[in-house]
């Protein structure tokens, strides 16, 4: 119990200092990355066909793990954005006085990062329509000779054969690429990689990584579209 004491007391200070909530960030930010990227990947199957795509996310929704995962991410989804957002205004209040001249080139701020908690609020739209369409969405049953699961791929079909749908999806995503480029990056920043040699890699490998994944996403709508 004292240990257990002596450890919250320790996190306190941690939690309310800038260096730990940016490095709190960091962490479920690299969290919620792997689990983009994963996702991904793992919708790229409707390329393949409808049986690969269904036994996938059968064995996805059938897991036992599945529902502490997903407490996992929307936990970590809870913390990145309440902690980012807080950041966000924090900083704001600290400019007593404002530059009547924007510092521009390796000093300045870009769009992207001045973005951020617009980007944040949109993707959390995103995806609370995102479980609403497909998650909770239509149910169809498909056989293929084990039992009837779930035709999800049926249902990303109709719903990526709407032109407005596809559209709103393919913004989404590519905001999501453009808050990828920055966080991805900056989580290990944050995270204590701040030598001057990393910068350019890290940074590349967080454009080349958001590109990867807005670029696997993007595809999806767009086969259904040009295979109608």
């Amino acid at each position: 119990m004292q240990n257990q004491s002596g450890c919250m007391k320790s996190l306190g200070p941690w939690l309310r200092s800038n260096i730990g909530r940016k490095q709190l960030i960091g962490i479920t930010g690299l969290g919620l990355s792997g689990f983009v990227l994963t996702h991904m990947l793992g919708n790229m199957l409707i390329l393949v066909g409808p049986k690969a795509y269904n036994e996938y996310a059968h064995a996805l929704i059938t897991n036992p793990l599945l529902i502490p995962a997903e407490i996992a991410l929307l936990a970590m989804f809870v913390v990145h954005m309440v902690l980012a957002m807080l950041m966000a205004l924090q900083s704001r209040r600290a400019r007593v006085t404002q530059y009547a001249v924007a510092a521009h080139g390796p000093k300045g701020t870009s769009i992207v990062q001045k973005s951020l908690w617009a980007q944040g609020l949109l993707i959390l739209v995103f995806m609370i329509l995102h479980l609403i369409t497909f998650k909770y969405g239509t149910v169809y049953m498909a056989d293929y000779g084990n039992g009837e699961i779930r035709d999800l791929h049926r249902l990303v079909i109709e719903t990526f054969q709407s032109p407005i749908y596809s559209a709103w999806y393919i913004v989404a995503v590519a905001v999501l690429g453009l808050h990828l480029s920055h966080g991805f990056g900056s989580t290990f920043q944050s995270l204590g990689l701040h030598h001057v040699r990393l910068q350019k890699p890290l940074r590349t490998l967080s454009i080349v990584y958001a590109l990867i994944v807005a670029a696997g996403f993007i595809s999806q709508p767009l086969y259904v579209l040009l295979n109608q």
